[in-house]
């Protein structure tokens, strides 16, 4: 099973919101870019919230997330996977929340975007951090193997990024 690594963290000394996925899907890391399959939600809902739409240049996307307070990164710095689902996660190492936490003061809330992200984090980040970690909630994925819920229903429960 092949070793993948993530990206660095999206994010300024002026984040008030963290962003967490588990680990980029192959197109994103193909690219080298969050969010990059073009089914995945995750973009369309920044654009809706926002004004970072897939139809923007990426570097002009992750501009305007932290210019809007928004930090985004992976609970996994690596893992073994094959393919890109959650799923076929075996093992993982997280990234470095105390460090992350450490320089970034101002991040008041986390959200997850997904249940694998939620639990990972739970799991194996959060009994390490020594600082009170900040607020934390788990988001409906925006992953098109996320299916069960329409793009109207993770808008309404993605909202709760401009009411933060």
């Amino acid at each position: 099973m092949p070793l993948i690594h993530s990206f660095p963290p999206v994010a300024d000394a002026s984040a008030r919101i963290l962003i967490l996925g588990s680990m980029p899907g192959r197109k994103s890391l193909e690219k080298k870019q969050y969010y990059a399959n073009p089914h995945n939600l995750f973009w369309k809902l920044m654009g809706d919230f926002f004004g970072a739409g897939p139809e923007l240049p990426y570097e002009q996307r992750k501009r305007l997330l932290k210019k809007s307070g928004i930090a985004l990164w992976d609970v996994m710095a690596s893992c073994e996977r094959e393919g890109s689902l959650d799923s076929a996660i075996a093992d993982f190492t997280p990234n470095d929340f105390q460090g992350f936490f450490a320089n970034h003061r101002n991040i008041t809330r986390v959200f997850f975007n997904g249940t694998k992200a939620e639990h990972s984090f739970r799991r194996r980040v959060l009994p390490a951090l020594t600082a009170q970690p900040p607020q934390l909630k788990c988001l409906p994925s925006t992953s098109p193997a996320h299916a069960t819920l329409s793009h109207a229903q993770k808008q309404a429960a993605w909202r709760v990024l401009i009411e933060s």
